[in-house]
């Protein structure tokens, strides 16, 4: 039987640490979500040291996290947007959120995040099967892609 557990040049998650990895980067991309702009803002709410805070800034923009752009009124000034890469992490940083909450702080973190149209509070981030059931671990194995049963049909017959 060939062993399914085999250390991976390819796999996304060294990738994943790679770009983002430790806390400072974590805590721009939080401002960043916040609506945090200019090097000045992270800066000050961050409390990060200038040179820190370039160094991950630089970082962030060369993973294809934020963007660079320059300010039409004084082209000295920069501003740094989400990309699309970087919006797509936010599942990532709510989960994360939630996980602090739960094991960590034991305490529900200011300000919430609430849902836009019902301004309610948001549901735990949850592994969700194709159907919509959310998965426990206990639901879920470790397959290589040539075990994958991807027929929908199949699917929907055995329901």
């Amino acid at each position: 039987m060939e062993k399914l557990w085999e250390p991976s040049m390819e796999c996304s998650l060294p990738a994943a640490l790679a770009a983002m990895g430790e806390r400072w980067s974590f805590l721009i991309l939080r401002g960043s979500f916040y609506g945090l702009r200019h090097f000045e803002e992270f800066q000050s709410q961050l409390g990060i040291a200038r040179n820190i805070l370039a160094n991950r800034l630089a970082r962030l923009v060369e993973h294809g996290i934020l963007a660079r752009h320059s300010i039409p009124e004084d082209r000295r000034k920069i501003a740094y947007r989400l990309t699309e890469k970087g919006d797509a992490l936010l599942p990532t940083m709510i989960a994360l959120r939630q996980w602090g909450e739960r094991w960590e702080t034991g305490v529900q973190a200011h300000p919430i995040l609430i849902d836009a149209r019902d301004r309610r509070p948001l549901l735990p981030v949850s592994v969700q099967a194709q159907d919509g059931r959310v998965l426990a671990k206990r639901d879920l194995i470790w397959a290589r892609p040539g075990e994958l049963d991807e027929d929908p049909a199949k699917d929907q017959a055995a329901a």
